[in-house]
Parts: C-alpha cells; sequence; structure tokens
C-alpha cells in the first residue's frame, strides 16, 4: 500500500469531498460535542443518532451541565436509543472530568466561583482512554476528530474496507483481529490528515464500499483492493460466530385505576434496563411455567419479542382494571400521564402503545 499511499488518498479524499453528508458533528472541532456524538453512535446508526445529539447538545450544551444533571433525567434523554450502559457511562464520565479538575482547581485558586469557565476536556489519547465507555477506537475517533492527532478510527465501517483492501480473512471482531486491524488501519492512516482520513474513509465505508454488492466496478480505490483482485468481496470482513441468544420469559401487570393510576418500579440489579423504569414484573423460569400462567380479570396484549445483543425476551402483558393499587415491594404510583417523565425500556414502550391503542 506504501508505494501508491499519495495517489490512494488523493483518490479517497477527492470521493470524499464530493461525496461526504454534512453532519453537526463535521462542523465543529468542541471535543464535548464530537464525545457526545461518539458515545451515542456507538451501535447506533447516523440517522438514528442524529436528533439524540440534537436532544443532548440542546439540554446540555457544556459538560458541567451534563456532570450536574441527574441520572434519571440523562437516562430519560436517552430514552430509545438502547445499549443504556452508553448513557450511564456518558454521565459518569463527565462527573469525572468536572469532578476532577474542580477539585485541583479549588486547591490552586482562591476565586472557586469561576472555576466552570477552566474546565478542559481531556486532550490526550490516554486521557480519553481512561473515560468510561470510551475504547481505543472511540479515544482514536475523539483524538483525531477534536485535535487532529495521528490515532486511526476503527469503526464497522473502517473494519469493512480494511478487510477488502487487504483481502484479510481473520475475523475483526475477535481479540487478535481487533489488534490485527489496529496494526493495518495504523500503517495506512496519513498521519499528516488524521482528521480528513478516518472521516473519509468512515464515509467511504459507510456511503460506498456496502456490506452487500458494493458498485466495485466503479470504485474510485479499486486499483489497491486485493479483494477485488481476488473476487473475494462479498465474502469479507468475517466475523466470529454469533453466541446463542439467551431466552428469557416475561409476565408484565400493568394495573389502571379509574382515575389512571398505575404501578411501576426501578430495576436496580446489575441486569439490562439497570435503573430503567417498568410495570410490575413476573420472571418465569422456563417457557412451559411462562405460557401456563394467566391472570384472571385482566385483558391480554399481544406477546412481544424483543431481541438484545445476547437475549431474546418473550414479554406478556397483562391490563388489569383495579379500583385500588396493590401494595407491592419497591413500586410506587403515578399517573399514567407521568409515565412520559419516566426514562423507560422500548419493551414498555410498546405496551404503553398498545394499551393506548385499546378502545
Amino acid at each position: 500500500m506504501t508505494l501508491y499511499s499519495q495517489n490512494f488518498y488523493r483518490l479517497l479524499y477527492d470521493w470524499y469531498e464530493a461525496n461526504h453528508r454534512i453532519l453537526p458533528w463535521r462542523e465543529t472541532e468542541n471535543p464535548y460535542y464530537i464525545w457526545l456524538s461518539e458515545i451515542i453512535l456507538q451501535q447506533t446508526r447516523v440517522v438514528q443518532g442524529m436528533d439524540y445529539y440534537y436532544r443532548f447538545v440542546t439540554t446540555y450544551p457544556t459538560i458541567e451541565m451534563l456532570a450536574a444533571a441527574d441520572e434519571d433525567d440523562v437516562l430519560r434523554l436517552w430514552q430509545g436509543l438502547g445499549y443504556y450502559s452508553r448513557a450511564r457511562n456518558l454521565h459518569r464520565a463527565a462527573q469525572m472530568i468536572v469532578g476532577n479538575q474542580a477539585s485541583s482547581i479549588r486547591q490552586n485558586t482562591s476565586d472557586y466561583s469561576n472555576y466552570i469557565s477552566e474546565i478542559r476536556f481531556p486532550k490526550t489519547f490516554n486521557e480519553l482512554r481512561s473515560l468510561p465507555g470510551v475504547g481505543d477506537y472511540t479515544a482514536g475517533a475523539i483524538a483525531s476528530f477534536a485535535y487532529n492527532l495521528p490515532y486511526p478510527a476503527l469503526d464497522g465501517n473502517v473494519y469493512r474496507v480494511l478487510a477488502r483492501l487487504n483481502d484479510c480473512e481473520m475475523a475483526f471482531d475477535t481479540s487478535a483481529g481487533k489488534k490485527y486491524f489496529h496494526g493495518l488501519a495504523e500503517q495506512l492512516l496519513d498521519k499528516a490528515n488524521p482528521r480528513l482520513f478516518n472521516s473519509a474513509i468512515m464515509e467511504f465505508g459507510a456511503l460506498y464500499c456496502l456490506p452487500q454488492s458494493p458498485d466495485c466496478t466503479n470504485c474510485p480505490i479499486q486499483a489497491f483492493c486485493k479483494a477485488y483482485t481476488a473476487g473475494t468481496v462479498d465474502l469479507l470482513p468475517v466475523r466470529k460466530p454469533r453466541p446463542t441468544l439467551r431466552n428469557r420469559y416475561f409476565t408484565y401487570t400493568i394495573y389502571i385505576t379509574p382515575d389512571n393510576k398505575t404501578l411501576i418500579h426501578q430495576r436496580s440489579a446489575k441486569d439490562i434496563w439497570q435503573h430503567l423504569y417498568e410495570f410490575p414484573l413476573i420472571e418465569h423460569s422456563s417457557e412451559e411455567k411462562w405460557q401456563k400462567y394467566k391472570m384472571h380479570g385482566a385483558r391480554a396484549l399481544p406477546s412481544f419479542t424483543h431481541i438484545l445483543s445476547h437475549q431474546r425476551l418473550h414479554a406478556r402483558f397483562y391490563v388489569m382494571p383495579v379500583n385500588e393499587l396493590p401494595i407491592l415491594p419497591d413500586s410506587f404510583a403515578i399517573t399514567w400521564e407521568e409515565l412520559d417523565n419516566y426514562a423507560l425500556a422500548r419493551l414498555t414502550l410498546k405496551a404503553i402503545e398498545a394499551v393506548n391503542r385499546l378502545p
């Protein structure tokens, strides 16, 4: 690749200049905004993440405001995006950055009231990497996009481009594969223009070097693609075998009084949807027990199947009209309208939508 590197970069940059999308986090060098976008876009498509990006920069325009927010409010803003650990890590990281620097400023200045204006976002790869929820890819992306530092940024699109350029059959999502591909990315990185290079190769993977049937005949960097020469483009990249999904069986009860009050509780265990709110739940140990369980006097909504990264959830919701709400451990009463004030998992939101459609 090095024999053709300058020509490769020129062709890639010309394509990028003519075809790239205008995205708000590309129009700024503010590291806080870039960090927000990178966390939001982890395991999320740009079209879905855009609204969430605007929500966060509007609600929390500074890292100090995010750090000062209640976790429930942060989770509420994140609602519907999934992988809620990202939101909790985002909040923790903001608190770490602000808290650590506030402590230092407090010790070194008598004018502590003005410390907020002195908070700076981490500027080195190691500082960025130490933040909760920030791995090598995210640290490299922030370092290059915010500070133009020479670090590669490997998202799924870049893995695909690298696998095809090098006709690499190693699974990219294993520990060995990630290390190998990181080496390939460091070799290819335009160290004189890391911000431009990372933006261009990520965009090329997202818009042109597609997972299925890319237009290889007219590809601007076809001459550098070993997979095109070998006829293996559609076979790459290689992933490790998918894990078997764990099945879980949930029964929820939606109690509703004549004055539209209901019960919810907050998940506290180290499990899916930690700290989110949901209706009272019974988890069954087997599909057979789940199927046999019935609630007399209640209306059953259609069953839901909800797939997470390693779990397949089978959920049934019963709507139970009652004159008075029962007293259940860890549950509390709110009005139906107040549900909008709580961070809820997507599965719970689906059930609420179904209830709202009932006659």
